[in-house]
């Protein structure tokens, strides 16, 4: 799991969009498994890729039909284990339609959409932002629990919701400035820290306000 983080129009989408090829780099190179994506046929791309974006869309039709999108390939079984790790099977049960559903239940959608297919990369654009904390972290939970061969990519606003990847990349004005663990970053990159601290309080961080001038004092020399 690959966590991506910074504040706002600082690119965080524009990378990640590079993935599916919603846009093309232009410099450099974008590879999966070791092949150049404008290599491989569109129609394959976004088969081995699962893109969810920051706004929920729903597609006319039944909710079977929205989850089934992808096509023949998505069974029932894989429905349902989707819906179940999107945290939708309740209110799915409970819908008469797509027409009466709420944000958060739409982006829900969203996500179980792009898991039918059982994709090998899944990349949420933002996608948890319009769930409560309780819902965002059993969808994690699940995630983690079910996406064992698959490559997670999470762009997030909240630093909970990214802190247990393996691996965090910290944007500011489209540039990297951190790059590490949530523990590392901590104490290494002040850009990162900034966000955390406005989002957790040090005693959640497990920081003493020593540590912390000490990273932000570093950080501005």
């Amino acid at each position: 799991t690959l966590g991506v983080i910074g504040s706002t129009g600082c690119g965080k989408s524009t990378l990640v969009q590079l993935i599916p090829r919603l846009y093309d780099v232009t410099g450099g190179k974008v590879t999966l498994d070791g092949i150049d994506v404008r290599d491989l046929p569109l129609s394959e791309l976004r088969r081995r890729v699962g893109y969810v974006p920051q706004q929920g869309m729903l597609f006319s039709g039944t909710v079977e039909s929205n989850l089934k999108f992808a096509g023949e390939s998505v069974t029932d079984d894989a429905m349902r284990e989707a819906a179940a790790i999107a945290q939708a099977t309740d209110f799915i049960e409970e819908s008469q339609g797509g027409g009466n559903v709420s944000g958060g239940q739409r982006q829900r959608l969203s996500i179980a959409r792009a898991l039918a297919k059982r994709p090998e990369v899944v990349v949420f654009d933002d996608s948890f932002s319009a769930l409560d904390y309780k819902t965002d972290a059993r969808l994690r939970e699940e995630l983690a629990r079910t996406q064992k061969e698959a490559a997670i990519v999470v762009v997030a606003q909240r630093i909970a919701t990214i802190m247990h990847a393996d691996q965090i990349v910290v944007l500011d004005d489209g540039q990297v400035v951190g790059q590490g663990t949530h523990e590392e970053l901590l104490r290494s990159c002040p850009a990162y820290l900034e966000i955390a601290q406005s989002q957790l309080s040090a005693k959640e961080l497990g920081l003493t306000q020593e540590e912390i001038s000490a990273v932000m004092e570093g950080g501005s020399r």
